[in-house]
């Protein structure tokens, strides 16, 4: 069960989404994979190696543990006899693998994604990795053989910007807490409808504005533009976005049982959305056009 902080968006975001950190969820569900993808299987692969040294899988399995001993660790490669086992081999790894920083995580699973393909198991490595790191919210993803960022700092900043500049207008800000909240679920996020109160936040902003409160986004919109001069561009394209929250196979009809809607949909409908209030909210005060009423 989350906290009350994670359910109501008070740690901060770069808390939410693992940006500099790694949480012990997440380095111990990488482990797993590490586990069951290669531990699990050396040790079978050693076993059979006890009756036959020429065994492929003990033979190819060696050269991998020699890979991560000479090219990561860069240390004196250690014998593989009695004296030095296996499993003393995968203890040592299992103590640097929980005591590194959270990046050296990353350039190990990474390194471990480009020296494994003679394991055949590199593919199904990056697939359950990435499925790991979506689910606890890592900012980062495998993308071929290197681990990238897909949520930058300025996307951080303008969800933190949002939630602070709304603060006076309660609708707002309850959509945008929201949206974080059902996108930051680990145990059921909610994407569907993560993407609905974003784009509610923006609705109820337009509807504050020209205080309307039954006017579509389209209408408020034309009517905000006769007070502030909005490009024409940045309008038709939030529109096109809008209008695809709307449509007969949308987000807000609910009509799909299945979505193909994941963590990157979302997100990205929550800092666009969050982007667009910051923009309203900046322009109507620098305007100075008062009396906009808190609802």
């Amino acid at each position: 069960m989350n906290s009350f902080s994670q359910r109501y968006g008070f740690k901060p975001i770069k808390n939410i989404i693992q940006v500099d950190s790694m949480d012990e969820d997440l380095r111990t569900s990488l482990w797993n994979i590490l586990k069951m993808l290669y531990w699990e299987e050396a040790e079978q692969a050693f076993n059979n190696g006890i009756a036959d040294v020429n065994d492929y899988n003990y033979k190819q399995f060696k050269y991998f543990f020699k890979l991560i001993w000479l090219n990561y660790f860069k240390k004196e490669l250690p014998h593989l006899s009695y004296s030095y086992s296996l499993s003393t081999i995968l203890e040592d790894i299992h103590k640097y693998f929980f005591s590194c920083q959270w990046y050296e995580v990353y350039d190990f699973i990474e390194f471990i994604a480009n020296k494994s393909d003679t394991l055949f198991q590199d593919k199904k490595f990056k697939q359950y990795c990435n499925e790991i790191l979506e689910r606890e919210l890592s900012a980062y993803r495998f993308v071929d053989k290197q681990i990238i960022k897909i949520t930058s700092e300025i996307e951080i900043a303008e969800i933190e910007e949002a939630l602070k500049n709304s603060e006076p207008y309660k609708t707002v800000n309850t959509h945008l807490h929201r949206a974080l909240k059902l996108l930051s679920d680990r145990q059921s996020p909610d994407y569907r409808n993560s993407i609905k109160e974003s784009i509610s936040a923006v609705e109820s902003i337009a509807k504050i504005i020209t205080e309307d409160d039954k006017a579509t986004l389209g209408d408020a919109l034309k009517k905000i533009d006769k007070k502030i001069k909005i490009h024409k561009v940045l309008i038709e394209s939030f529109l096109k976005i809008y209008g695809y929250t709307n449509d007969a196979d949308g987000i807000r009809h609910g009509l799909m049982e299945d979505s193909n809607l994941d963590f990157e949909d979302a997100k990205f409908m929550l800092v666009s959305c969050s982007a667009f209030v910051n923009y309203l909210i900046v322009k109507i005060e620098k305007a100075k056009i008062q009396d906009i009423p808190n609802d």
